[in-house]
């Protein structure tokens, strides 16, 4: 066990339903890992699945005429943008 990384956590006591430490004993043996890691990354699944972000995820703003584009206007957008930077020779 690694003491830094486990003093910079908190200790803290859950009541789990009766069945769930065989279905965590189980987990963990398949997956080759301690209960106690199983344990924390399902209470970190749990924290970040319903976590509220200060900032959006993507911040570019798109400028537009306040209308959906049609289908052939996408694609000629997308053309365009494909055209630009594979002359520029930034396409992957």
């Amino acid at each position: 066990m690694d003491f830094l990384r486990c003093t910079s956590r908190k200790r803290t006591n859950v009541c789990a339903d009766p069945e769930d430490p065989a279905i965590i004993k189980g987990a963990a043996k398949r997956r080759g890992t301690s209960e106690t890691e199983s344990i924390r990354q399902g209470i970190h699944l749990a924290a970040t699945a319903n976590r509220v972000r200060e900032k959006p995820l993507f911040s570019r703003t798109f400028e537009g005429g306040g209308r959906t584009p049609s289908r052939d206007e996408v694609r000629d957008a997308v053309a365009d943008a494909v055209r630009r930077e594979t002359a520029s020779g930034t396409a992957a």
